[in-house]
């Protein structure tokens, strides 16, 4: 799949190769993870028997191993099979999103989108525009992973370049670039709670709000849409070269008459949907808003936005294929989704072993166990400094590879890492940074991570060659690149002593 035909490669350039080589041997994902959860259930016997315990942080209480290799693991293991399939959150939200999306792409729309509004664009704009949509993406939560590289894939493909080329952008944006935005979110609420619990360990007079990492975010968003922008075009566009898959690369034309006319009208169906949108937003009592607080971290709107984002996506598609004829009757509206689905069907078989691992290694707390031990050992050799902040960095993104949730991640790690720092003289926003550095930075390149076969999949629909180790040798220059950047980015911050945020400085 990789451009091949290149004169003369830098050392990085083999690395990458040789990553690609490595990755591509593995066994098909479906297998890959058969074998890594009958690893676990080995492993769970293995330190079971050994006795290997930990005291989480966040309860006091000691955490045991628990065997699935025992009458109590096996009856969970069959009773759960089918929960552990259907409960795997990453599913509901791909299967929506695709319903939405789909519609809208065989309906004709995003193909027309695309042409009217980035026809003869430069690619140096196009990339710009997709790092930057995509790190801001997690105003919709985990929505973004599944929406940005898609159709950042349909951008490229409609202005006649490489459609890979811009769903690597994406998805390392959306993942990469997860913890960045230019306003507070949902992810800055989630954490900013599991941070405050985490302080009154030391000082619970000591008040934890969302904006606390802000300033330091909003600069990161700007900093990474150039940084990774500049990874596409120098890095990933030449390493990929011509697109010579098997989906048609369309060619840059000017919209028909009645194309024109059918985005016109999906204009008006997008402003009625927004419409309606704000009246249940908006107002101070608005039916979507905080019923106690009257605010919208949280709210049914951005607990709902995954639901939103479908019938949005299902109205304008809707509206532009009734106008061009794509859509004749009601009836063909759940034919085109019908349509869409299908090329998940890999991705819910996929799903089925997937869900089993993830249940797995969390029912035998192996993931907790690894997070504390792993934090413990950065107290016991003394880091102090620099070097500490480097080792927490490091270690969030060891343990990003084993537990996916941020939140969870945080839940494990907050009440050793910002007691230990505040007695150190750093603030809870400064730990909270360096924890999501790590965090956000890795995401891309861990075969765990939830949504990385989802990417997969993407890329082998665009290119049946595409493996695992195709997609993390395209990943791991943006997360390595990001990781660099953002650390040099926080010494700056430490050397200059900025605010992270409204009233969070970097130490206590």
């Amino acid at each position: 799949m990789i451009q091949k035909e290149l004169k003369s490669k830098g050392g990085f350039e083999r690395f990458l190769d040789w990553v690609e080589r490595v990755g591509n041997k593995l066994p098909h994902p479906f297998f890959l993870f058969v074998y890594l959860t009958i690893g676990i259930m080995v492993l769970s016997a293995i330190l079971s028997m050994l006795g290997i315990s930990a005291i989480n942080p966040a309860s006091g209480e000691e955490v045991m191993v628990k065997n699935l290799l025992t009458r109590e693991g096996v009856e969970w293991m069959l009773v759960n099979a089918l929960k552990n399939f259907t409960g795997f959150a990453p599913l509901g939200l791909v299967l929506s999103m695709q319903m939405g999306i789909g519609l809208a792409e065989q309906a004709g729309l995003l193909s027309a989108f695309m042409r009217k509004t980035m026809y003869n664009a430069p690619l140096w704009a196009i990339s710009l525009a997709v790092m930057f949509v995509g790190i801001n993406g997690n105003i919709a939560s985990d929505a973004s992973i599944v929406i940005i590289p898609t159709l950042a894939a349909s951008i490229y493909l409609s202005l006649g370049k490489n459609p890979l080329v811009g769903l690597m952008a994406g998805y390392a944006a959306a993942c990469a670039g997860f913890s960045a935005n230019l306003i507070i979110v949902g992810t800055d609420a989630l954490l900013a709670g599991i941070t405050q619990e985490a302080v009154k360990i030391i000082n619970p007079d000591i008040s934890v709000n969302p904006s606390i990492n802000w300033y330091f975010m909003v600069a990161s968003t700007i900093i990474f849409t150039f940084v990774g922008a500049w990874v596409t075009d120098k890095i990933i566009a030449p390493r990929l070269g011509e697109y010579k898959g098997k989906i048609k690369v369309t060619e840059n034309q000017d919209l028909t008459p009645i194309e024109n006319l059918a985005l016109k009208n999906t204009g008006k169906a997008a402003l009625v949907f927004l419409a309606i949108l704000a009246v249940a937003v908006l107002p101070k009592n608005a039916i979507l808003r905080n019923a106690e607080t009257g605010g919208l971290i949280p709210s049914p709107f951005l607990n709902g936005i995954i639901p939103i984002l479908m019938l949005f996506f299902i109205t304008i598609g809707a509206a532009y294929g009734k106008t061009v004829g794509t859509i004749k009757t009601a009836g063909d509206i759940p034919k085109l989704m019908a349509e869409a689905v299908k090329t998940m069907s890999g991705y819910i078989v996929l799903v089925f072993i997937i869900g089993q691992f993830v249940a797995y290694f969390n029912w035998t707390n192996i993931g907790v166990i690894i997070a504390v031990k792993g934090a413990e050992f950065l107290q016991t050799v003394g880091f102090t400094g620099l070097p500490l902040i480097i080792g927490i960095i490091l270690l969030s993104t060891i343990v990003n590879i084993f537990i996916g949730s941020g939140s969870a991640k945080w839940s494990i790690l907050a009440p050793i890492f910002v007691p230990m720092l505040m007695l150190l003289g750093y603030s809870p926003a400064m730990t909270q940074v360096i924890y999501r550095i790590g965090d956000s930075s890795t995401n891309p390149i861990t075969p765990l991570f939830p949504y990385f076969p989802i990417a997969l999949g993407l890329a082998q629909y665009y290119d049946e060659d595409a493996g695992m180790g195709t997609l993390m040798s395209l990943m791991l220059p943006y997360a390595l690149i990001f990781l660099i950047v953002w650390i040099l980015q926080l010494i700056v911050w430490m050397v200059l002593d900025l605010p992270l945020g409204p009233g969070a400085g970097i130490y206590m």
